[in-house]
């Protein structure tokens, strides 16, 4: 077992978090005990976060205790990781607006008290503004076509110097343009408001994303 970042293992080659709802899977990923302690194995087909790790990505910021907003956090299975991440003294805010992936998202939280389910629109934040504190980390990964526009609106949740981890879509954007062309439009709509930090390729695990790493100014 070796230590990636902090919370974020490699085993035998295969990424795992601590779980912090010992003996309960999220996807049905193996749980891994070592040394009196239990891990869950990350799938990066089923994780963009995880698939980023594995590409090499140099900056993850999510550290024990942080408070993490997640938008598009569907039923639960990156946002899981991250709560592992945090531990019971961080919180990651989950917002999803499908009713029926809110329903899976709510069985998860259940059985970790850092995870806080909330139903809504990421494009409409007063809708969850009253029960998200101050982050020190926002996730976003939400299948729309104004998702600059998003990540800009939630970043009244974000503190100054805080990282934002941002999913470009760009098929659910504009599937008429190139890759490229719609991920620099996106990242230059937040220009005034971050500062780009990395960003990846999420080949072979996903095509046509790009995940990146900005930092609020």
């Amino acid at each position: 077992m070796k230590e990636l970042y902090g919370g974020v293992y490699s085993f035998d080659g295969k990424l795992a978090t601590k779980n912090l709802a010992k003996g309960r899977r999220v996807y049905n990923e193996d749980l891994i005990q070592y040394e009196g302690a239990e891990y869950r194995t990350w799938n990066p087909y089923r994780s963009k976060l995880a698939a980023a790790i594995l590409n090499g990505l140099k900056n993850f910021r999510i550290d024990a205790g942080n408070a993490v907003l997640y938008l598009g956090a569907a039923t639960g299975t990156t946002a899981s990781h991250v709560s592992d991440v945090v531990g019971e003294d961080g919180r990651v805010y989950c917002v999803e607006i499908s009713e029926r992936n809110m329903r899976e998202l709510i069985k998860v939280c259940e059985s970790r008290g850092n995870m806080l389910p909330l139903l809504g629109d990421a494009m409409h934040t007063e809708r969850y503004s009253d029960a998200v504190i101050k982050c020190d980390a926002i996730y976003q990964d939400v299948s729309a076509r104004d998702q600059a526009l998003i990540l800009k609106a939630n970043s009244v949740f974000l503190k100054k110097g805080g990282y934002a981890y941002f999913v470009i879509k760009s098929q659910s954007i504009d599937i008429s343009r190139k890759p490229k062309e719609v991920f620099d439009q996106e990242l230059a709509k937040l220009e005034g408001e971050f500062e780009i930090i990395e960003t990846l390729s999420l080949e072979p695990f996903d095509s046509m994303h790009l995940f990146a790493v900005l930092r609020r100014k």
